[in-house]
């Protein structure tokens, strides 16, 4: 298992815990032994289901238990999983999603299904290279998110989730026809004027999509986007490679501008850079626990470097920093993009 590093450090490297191990005997036969507890390897069970899927099964659970029972257990895992005690975590919604959490994964006692999954296929025109990130999220800690590109758009797809987002839905959309040209760093701080660009950019975006619906008449003025911060017309971002073109070359130019989050935006991370390349409009999905009434809501995509980004969601007045998993994975490229958009779709539907 590949577990990511303590919150909210997300620059450092993932953590690695097996989970199994097989051993090939002589006469095409081999044993399974399961790694999970603290009492040492123990007798297991792994089945193939079918195509790019397998269940793992662990036949002594009670090597999984501890002298103290579940409170020791508890106790342990919270070590290990988030580096630190109860005792440290003073915000009384964060610790009850932790319990929620470790009382959801403890149950099935290694007992597991695992598909595969690939790793986004790239192309020159994208805007980074696409891969796997790990982010903020809040009181939740960190999470894996998948980006990958679409043609005019980017997706965020977890790949772990939380008790109010599952691993498998599109956490974050990005709109590359779209860029937000943010105002300079004293006005940045201003939350207001933030929202309000950001929220004009989302109103023509409806417009557009009504246009191309067939359900108004064309808007008049020129959209947010397509203006430099003097007011003139830069390239029009809605056409798609185009917009993702202009967008490229600063990107990979070193050219940037000053970043600070607003005066009331919190953020897990305060670590995150000062300097950003690129902003596009983009929706963040959120919702309630046990995924009820998800909403898609406005936001900013802030792209920092090769290997860091952020998003920060307007609604929540919240900001996630995401950074780049580094760990190699053999044999986990998509052997088509249409193998790839099959896999992101399959991997949905098991928690819509």
């Amino acid at each position: 298992m590949y577990l990511p590093p303590h919150d909210p450090h997300v620059g450092d490297p993932m953590r690695f815990k097996p989970l199994f191990r097989i051993h090939l005997m002589e006469r095409q036969s081999a044993t399974v032994e399961c790694m999970y507890g603290h009492k040492g390897p123990h007798s297991g069970h792994i089945q193939i289901v079918k195509k790019d899927e397998f269940s793992t099964k662990c036949n002594q659970t009670d090597h999984h238990r501890m002298s103290g029972g579940r409170q020791e257990e508890f106790r342990t895992w919270l070590r290990e999983e988030w580096g630190r005690t109860l005792e440290d975590i003073f915000h009384e919604h964060m610790q009850e999603l932790i319990l929620m959490k470790f009382i959801y994964t403890s149950q099935y006692d290694n007992c597991l299904t695992y598909r595969r999954i690939y790793l986004p296929p790239s192309h020159p025109d994208d805007l980074i290279k696409p891969g796997l990130f790990k982010g903020t999220y809040g009181s939740h800690g960190l999470e894996i998110v998948m980006l990958s590109f679409h043609g005019p758009r980017a997706r965020g797809t977890k790949i772990t989730g939380d008790p109010n987002i599952p691993a498998g839905q599109q956490t974050v959309e990005i709109d590359l026809r779209h860029r937000i040209q943010l105002p300079d760093v004293e006005n940045l701080r201003n939350f207001n004027e933030l929202s309000r660009i950001v929220l004009e950019v989302r109103e023509q975006v409806r417009q557009e999509q009504q246009q191309e619906a067939g359900e108004g008449p064309a808007s008049p003025q020129e959209p947010q986007s397509a203006r430099g911060s003097d007011g003139s017309l830069a390239e029009d971002s809605r056409e798609p490679g185009r917009g993702v073109a202009a967008a490229k070359q600063p990107a990979s130019s070193g050219q940037g501008q000053p970043f600070v989050l607003p005066v009331g935006v919190s953020s897990r991370n305060e670590d995150y850079p000062r300097t950003c390349r690129l902003c596009f409009y983009g929706t963040g999905l959120i919702a309630g626990h046990g995924f009820t009434s998800p909403e898609r809501t406005p936001g900013v995509f802030v792209l920092f470097d090769e290997d860091r980004f952020g998003f920060l969601w307007l609604e929540l007045k919240s900001f996630s920093l995401y950074s780049r998993v580094q760990a190699a994975f053999q044999n986990a490229d998509a052997p088509s993009p249409q193998a790839f958009d099959e896999m992101l779709k399959n991997i949905q539907s098991l928690t819509s």
